[in-house]
Protein backbone atom coordinates (compact mmCIF):
# COMPACT_ATOMS: atom_id res chain seq x y z
CA UNK A 1 0.00 0.00 0.00
CA UNK A 2 1.37 3.42 -0.96
CA UNK A 3 1.98 6.01 1.74
CA UNK A 4 2.95 9.63 2.18
CA UNK A 5 5.55 11.03 4.59
CA UNK A 6 4.70 14.55 5.74
CA UNK A 7 7.46 16.81 7.06
CA UNK A 8 7.80 20.45 8.00
CA UNK A 9 11.17 22.20 8.21
CA UNK A 10 12.99 18.87 7.87
CA UNK A 11 11.08 17.14 10.69
CA UNK A 12 8.75 14.25 9.88
CA UNK A 13 5.33 14.98 11.40
CA UNK A 14 3.28 12.02 10.18
CA UNK A 15 3.25 9.00 7.88
CA UNK A 16 -0.10 8.10 6.34
CA UNK A 17 -1.03 4.92 4.48
CA UNK A 18 -3.22 5.66 1.45
CA UNK A 19 -5.80 3.15 2.66
CA UNK A 20 -8.88 4.76 1.05
CA UNK A 21 -9.68 5.38 -2.61
CA UNK A 22 -10.05 9.11 -1.94
CA UNK A 23 -8.08 10.92 0.76
CA UNK A 24 -8.39 14.68 1.21
CA UNK A 25 -5.67 17.01 2.49
CA UNK A 26 -6.38 20.41 4.00
CA UNK A 27 -6.54 22.67 7.03
CA UNK A 28 -10.11 21.80 8.13
CA UNK A 29 -10.54 18.93 10.59
CA UNK A 30 -12.91 16.91 8.41
CA UNK A 31 -10.07 16.13 5.95
CA UNK A 32 -8.51 12.66 6.01
CA UNK A 33 -5.10 14.31 6.40
CA UNK A 34 -5.10 17.58 8.37
CA UNK A 35 -2.29 20.06 7.59
CA UNK A 36 -2.53 22.66 10.33
CA UNK A 37 -1.16 25.89 8.85
CA UNK A 38 -2.96 29.13 7.84
CA UNK A 39 -1.51 29.07 4.29
CA UNK A 40 -3.09 25.64 3.63
CA UNK A 41 -6.59 25.90 2.14
CA UNK A 42 -9.52 24.38 4.06
CA UNK A 43 -9.80 21.69 1.38
CA UNK A 44 -6.47 21.90 -0.41
CA UNK A 45 -5.94 18.72 -2.43
CA UNK A 46 -7.02 15.10 -2.78
CA UNK A 47 -5.17 11.85 -3.53
CA UNK A 48 -7.21 9.29 -5.45
CA UNK A 49 -5.84 5.72 -5.55
CA UNK A 50 -7.17 3.19 -8.05
CA UNK A 51 -5.53 -0.24 -7.83
CA UNK A 52 -1.76 0.54 -7.89
CA UNK A 53 -2.08 4.08 -9.30
CA UNK A 54 -2.39 7.27 -7.26
CA UNK A 55 -3.32 10.70 -8.58
CA UNK A 56 -2.92 14.03 -6.79
CA UNK A 57 -5.43 16.78 -7.60
CA UNK A 58 -5.35 20.38 -6.41
CA UNK A 59 -8.80 21.55 -5.27
CA UNK A 60 -8.42 25.14 -6.55
CA UNK A 61 -6.36 26.00 -3.45
CA UNK A 62 -5.28 29.59 -2.83
CA UNK A 63 -1.52 28.93 -2.69
CA UNK A 64 -1.33 25.95 -5.03
CA UNK A 65 0.03 22.41 -4.89
CA UNK A 66 3.51 21.68 -6.26
CA UNK A 67 5.13 18.39 -7.31
CA UNK A 68 8.92 18.36 -7.77
CA UNK A 69 8.85 22.15 -7.98
CA UNK A 70 6.06 22.46 -10.58
CA UNK A 71 2.55 23.76 -9.81
CA UNK A 72 0.00 21.11 -10.74
CA UNK A 73 -3.72 20.76 -11.31
CA UNK A 74 -3.73 16.97 -11.53
CA UNK A 75 -0.67 14.74 -11.36
CA UNK A 76 -0.01 11.01 -11.68
CA UNK A 77 2.18 10.24 -8.65
CA UNK A 78 5.45 8.36 -9.07
CA UNK A 79 7.57 6.82 -6.33
CA UNK A 80 9.53 9.48 -4.36
CA UNK A 81 7.63 12.44 -5.86
CA UNK A 82 8.02 15.48 -3.59
CA UNK A 83 4.78 17.37 -3.01
CA UNK A 84 4.89 20.88 -1.51
CA UNK A 85 1.77 22.29 0.16
CA UNK A 86 2.49 25.60 1.93
CA UNK A 87 5.13 24.83 4.61
CA UNK A 88 4.72 21.05 4.25
CA UNK A 89 6.92 18.66 2.25
CA UNK A 90 5.06 15.46 1.37
CA UNK A 91 6.99 12.49 -0.03
CA UNK A 92 4.95 9.92 -1.98
CA UNK A 93 6.21 6.36 -1.48
CA UNK A 94 4.76 3.78 -3.89
CA UNK A 95 4.19 0.21 -2.78
CA UNK A 96 5.66 -1.38 -5.88
CA UNK A 97 8.17 -3.45 -3.90
CA UNK A 98 7.67 -7.11 -4.75
CA UNK A 99 8.15 -9.74 -2.00
CA UNK A 100 11.62 -10.80 -3.25
CA UNK A 101 12.81 -7.18 -3.42
CA UNK A 102 11.36 -6.53 0.03
CA UNK A 103 13.30 -9.49 1.45
CA UNK A 104 16.51 -8.25 -0.16
CA UNK A 105 15.86 -4.73 1.13
CA UNK A 106 15.36 -6.06 4.65
CA UNK A 107 18.80 -7.68 4.55
CA UNK A 108 20.66 -4.72 3.00
CA UNK A 109 21.52 -1.88 5.35
CA UNK A 110 20.25 1.51 4.17
CA UNK A 111 22.90 3.98 3.08
CA UNK A 112 24.06 6.54 5.63
CA UNK A 113 25.49 9.88 4.58
CA UNK A 114 26.45 13.26 5.95
CA UNK A 115 27.04 16.82 4.81
CA UNK A 116 30.28 18.57 5.84
CA UNK A 117 30.58 22.37 5.65
CA UNK A 118 33.80 23.32 3.86
CA UNK A 119 33.96 27.13 4.28
CA UNK A 120 32.62 30.11 6.24
CA UNK A 121 31.80 30.39 9.95
CA UNK A 122 30.51 26.81 10.14
CA UNK A 123 33.50 25.19 8.37
CA UNK A 124 34.16 21.72 9.75
CA UNK A 125 30.60 21.18 10.97
CA UNK A 126 28.96 17.92 9.94
CA UNK A 127 25.31 16.94 9.74
CA UNK A 128 24.02 13.37 9.50
CA UNK A 129 21.43 12.83 6.74
CA UNK A 130 19.36 10.37 8.75
CA UNK A 131 15.85 11.70 8.02
CA UNK A 132 13.80 10.84 4.90
CA UNK A 133 13.98 14.54 3.95
CA UNK A 134 16.56 17.12 5.01
CA UNK A 135 16.01 20.78 4.15
CA UNK A 136 19.02 23.08 3.74
CA UNK A 137 18.29 26.81 3.70
CA UNK A 138 21.31 29.13 3.88
CA UNK A 139 20.05 32.60 2.93
CA UNK A 140 17.24 32.57 0.38
CA UNK A 141 18.10 29.30 -1.35
CA UNK A 142 16.28 26.16 -0.21
CA UNK A 143 17.17 22.62 -1.26
CA UNK A 144 15.85 19.27 -0.11
CA UNK A 145 17.98 16.13 0.21
CA UNK A 146 15.86 12.98 -0.03
CA UNK A 147 17.13 9.78 1.57
CA UNK A 148 16.15 6.63 -0.29
CA UNK A 149 17.14 3.09 0.66
CA UNK A 150 20.01 2.94 -1.84
CA UNK A 151 20.55 6.55 -2.92
CA UNK A 152 20.31 10.20 -1.90
CA UNK A 153 18.95 12.90 -4.22
CA UNK A 154 18.99 16.70 -4.09
CA UNK A 155 16.45 19.14 -5.57
CA UNK A 156 16.12 22.93 -5.63
CA UNK A 157 12.89 24.00 -3.88
CA UNK A 158 12.98 27.79 -3.39
CA UNK A 159 15.09 30.82 -4.32
CA UNK A 160 15.81 32.57 -7.61
CA UNK A 161 19.42 31.42 -7.99
CA UNK A 162 19.90 27.71 -8.52
CA UNK A 163 22.30 25.97 -6.14
CA UNK A 164 25.33 24.33 -7.72
CA UNK A 165 26.38 20.68 -7.60
CA UNK A 166 30.03 20.28 -8.66
CA UNK A 167 29.66 23.63 -10.47
CA UNK A 168 26.48 22.73 -12.39
CA UNK A 169 23.07 24.22 -11.57
CA UNK A 170 20.59 21.99 -9.71
CA UNK A 171 16.99 22.20 -10.94
CA UNK A 172 13.63 21.19 -9.52
CA UNK A 173 14.05 17.57 -10.64
CA UNK A 174 15.90 15.44 -8.05
CA UNK A 175 19.56 14.68 -8.92
CA UNK A 176 21.33 11.65 -7.47
CA UNK A 177 24.19 12.51 -5.13
CA UNK A 178 27.54 10.74 -5.32
CA UNK A 179 30.18 10.39 -2.59
CA UNK A 180 32.41 13.49 -2.62
CA UNK A 181 29.98 15.79 -4.46
CA UNK A 182 30.30 19.48 -3.55
CA UNK A 183 27.12 21.51 -3.09
CA UNK A 184 27.31 25.33 -3.34
CA UNK A 185 24.40 27.09 -1.59
CA UNK A 186 24.67 30.89 -1.75
CA UNK A 187 28.46 30.61 -1.48
CA UNK A 188 28.44 28.03 1.32
CA UNK A 189 30.26 24.92 0.11
CA UNK A 190 29.30 21.53 1.52
CA UNK A 191 30.62 18.06 0.75
CA UNK A 192 28.28 15.08 0.48
CA UNK A 193 29.87 11.97 1.97
CA UNK A 194 28.65 8.41 2.29
CA UNK A 195 29.53 7.05 5.73
CA UNK A 196 32.18 4.33 5.57
CA UNK A 197 33.50 5.32 2.12
CA UNK A 198 36.57 7.21 3.37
Amino acid sequence: MAKIIISREGTVEQQVQLSKERMSLGRHRHNDIVLGHPSVSGEHAVIVTILDDSFLEDLHSTNGTFVNGHRIGKHFLQNNDLIKIAKFQVQFVADGIRPLAAAAAAVAEPLLAQIAVLNGNNAGKQMELSKPLTTLRPGVQVVVINRGHDAYTIAHVEGERAPLLNGAAVGKQPVRLQHGDVIDLSGTHMAFRLVGMD
